[in-house]
This record gives structure tokens, sequence and C-alpha cells, in this order.
């Protein structure tokens, strides 16, 4: 990476910051979990505590709001579900162009595999680890990980 892009992405950085996130049931929008903690922050690993019913979703909206000084051309995520250290799944979403100085929310939606492929909550909790790489278009801004109980 080049000074520059360093310098950049170091500036982004300072100047995100994730409001609050939460997950609903795609079907009937009821929200399932929330949280106003910063889990885009990198250098530590974050935890999350969802309840287990989550996994019994057919898809789980996924509403964050976050703040940017800076203006990014295209914001987009990249996300590596890991189990015990081992990758089981990507998601890559795209935002797309963020006005500096606002606030947004981004609305995805994850479709679950089928019932068969799922794993019980009691075997995943406090395995999985959410390694989310934010970009501005190909610049690597920041890497966070979020480990997950199911509650």
């Amino acid at each position: 990476m080049a000074a520059a892009d360093s310098d950049r992405a170091k500036m982004i950085v300072r100047g995100f910051k994730l409001n609050w996130m939460n997950l609903r049931d795609a079907e009937s929008g009821k929200i399932l979990w929330q949280s106003n903690d910063d889990l885009s922050q990198p250098g530590a690993e974050h935890e999350a505590r969802v309840p287990k019913k989550v996994l019994k979703c057919k898809a789980v909206s996924r509403e964050i709001n976050f703040s940017s000084e800076q203006q990014l051309e295209n914001l987009r995520l990249e996300q590596s579900i890991q189990f015990k250290g081992k990758p089981m799944e990507e998601w890559f979403f795209d935002f797309g162009f963020v006005i500096p100085g606002s606030t947004n929310t981004w609305q995805s939606v994850i479709e679950a595999a089928p019932e068969s492929q799922m794993m019980p909550a009691s075997a995943l909790s406090g395995h999985v680890i959410i390694e989310t790489k934010f970009y501005d278009g190909d610049l690597l801004v920041s890497t966070s990980a979020v480990r997950l109980f199911y509650v």
C-alpha cells in the first residue's frame, strides 16, 4: 500500500463510526438483536450476543447506521465467516458513494443456508468469528472481527 493510500485509509477510519446495527427476521420485520457498539473498530475482537432464534430465520435483514466524515467513492464490505478458524462462508456487500459528513442507513438481506446444512447454536456459539473488511473501492480501509455467542 502506498503511503498516500495508507494515510487516506487512516483518515477514513478516524472519521468512520458505526452508530448502531440490528438484525431482523426478514419475513416478519421483527428486530431480533440490536447493538449501539461500534463493531467496525479495528484492533480488538468484539463480541456479540445474538439470540439463537436468528438461526431459524429463512433470511435475516441486517440494518447498519453509520457516519463518515470522509467522502468514500465506493464503500463495500467483504465478510468472512469463520468456524474454529476455518472459513465457512463469504459475503460481499456494496453500498457505493458516501457523502462526506453524512449519516447513512444500509440494509442488506442475508439468505440462510438450507435447514439441513445448519449447525446447532450450541455448536456454533463462541466458535464463529465474522471478519469484516471495509473498502473504499480497492483501498482496504480496516478489518474488524466479531465473535458470535448464541444466547
